[in-house]
């Protein structure tokens, strides 16, 4: 079986990273693409397991040399996902599990046709608005700024190929995963499922000219 990228995209609170994470840690056959960034790490982070921690010239040096599968700036700092990273885990055998936003999804799609892409949405406008800490979690010109963003997003998530609605984690993760299932068992990922049905066609074949010969 080929493994492929599986992308996760959401509206910031959809959830796409807390799904990431259970598939992760439930599943032996992804891996994750850690991802690059500026910014400092925080308490508790380590480098090369939650980012590797680059100087903004470091960063730009790499974007020059074509090492970025995607890049992306958010409040100053800047993130992307190495293709050295992604090519890891896809030829360990492992599909590489990507949690990002839709203009890092469109460029991988482009770089990975066999890419899959999932859009992660909450349920309700008020569930959206609750899991961004509401009213008394998050200043008003973030909370607005956030809100503008989901509703641009939302607008190109059929962009997608599956979209799956984040009522319950573990429904959304069991879906994600079935998701997941199916599309390894396509027949373009299977040279050896391909192989086995030219076989088979070739044997029943034989068998049908040894019945006119009398064989």
């Amino acid at each position: 079986m080929k493994p492929f990228p599986l992308v996760l995209s959401s509206p910031s609170g959809g959830g796409k990273t807390t799904i990431a994470r259970a598939l992760l840690a439930a599943r032996d056959d992804v891996g994750y693409s850690v991802s690059a960034t500026t910014r400092p790490p925080r308490p508790g982070e380590a480098e090369g397991k939650d980012y590797f921690f680059l100087s903004r010239r470091e960063f730009q040096r790499r974007v020059a040399d074509d090492e970025f599968v995607e890049h992306a700036e958010y409040s100053g700092e800047r993130y992307g996902k190495l293709k050295s990273q992604l090519e890891a885990v896809l030829g360990s055998g492992r599909h590489a599990v990507l949690d990002i936003e839709i203009q890092g999804a469109r460029a991988v799609k482009a770089l990975y046709p066999e890419a899959v892409l999932v859009f992660i949405v909450p349920p309700s406008a008020e569930e959206l608005f609750q899991r961004l800490g509401g009213k008394d979690g998050t200043r008003g010109a973030s909370l607005d700024k956030r809100l503008k963003r989901a509703v641009d997003e939302l607008a190109v998530a059929l962009e997608y190929d599956y979209i799956v609605v984040n009522e319950d984690r573990t429904e959304a993760v069991a879906e994600v995963a079935s998701i997941l299932d199916a599309e390894s068992r396509r027949p373009g990922r299977n040279p050896e499922l391909v192989q086995q049905l030219a076989d088979l066609g070739r044997d029943v074949a034989a068998m049908g000219a040894k019945l006119k010969t009398g064989g």
